[in-house]
């Protein structure tokens, strides 16, 4: 029986270390181990050399509306229901996964970076499972994206079919030209 504590305390341990590694929060570390806090701070500051940011976690589910933050937090839902539905797991360990599956996806698309945390995926996570998000399908490409459960969706046409007119023009995408041109 010892020897069942000792293996559920040390995947705690695995599970909060992964969580540090990918930027979460002091309080998603405390909702999803068993570790106390005294712990888990010290957990943090062994593996970050900082302490924990401190200050109210993202708690809105606007900002996943927007055009970029709504297409990497579609891409972010729609992994993790595939690994729920078909790879049989559940809870923090889909969430970590996704999460790396995620970040993974990302890093393969040239000048992307990601724009989804791990701290606002659980959150968002927390949101569907409350009934406060969905997912909703495009009209024009039949992909499914994260929109307010309380909107109208017939007629939904994604932040990809149609993106807004300053989509694109950020500061990377500037620089990217601006080096580009100079190169030239």
């Amino acid at each position: 029986m010892a020897t069942k504590t000792v293996v559920g305390e040390a995947q705690q341990v695995k599970i909060a270390i992964d969580l540090i590694e990918m930027g979460a929060r002091l309080q998603l570390l405390q909702e999803e181990t068993s570790l106390s806090r005294e712990r888990l701070l010290r957990l943090y500051k062994e593996i970050k050399e900082e302490s924990p940011s401190k200050g109210m976690l993202p708690y809105s589910t606007d900002w996943f509306m927007s055009w970029q933050p709504n297409i990497h937090s579609s891409l972010f839902v729609d992994i993790y229901r595939f690994l729920v539905q078909n790879a049989g797991i559940d809870g923090v360990q889909a969430l970590i996964t996704a999460y790396r599956l995620y970040l993974d996806q990302v890093q393969g698309i040239e000048g992307a970076e990601p724009v989804l945390s791990i701290t606002r995926a659980w959150f968002m996570m927390r949101f569907f499972n409350a009934g406060m998000l969905q997912l909703v399908p495009c009209k024009e490409c039949g992909g499914h994206f994260v929109s307010h459960a309380d909107d109208l969706h017939r007629n939904y046409v994604c932040g990809i079919c149609y993106p807004p007119a300053r989509a694109g023009k950020t500061r990377v995408a500037k620089q990217t030209a601006i080096a580009a041109a100079q190169a030239a």
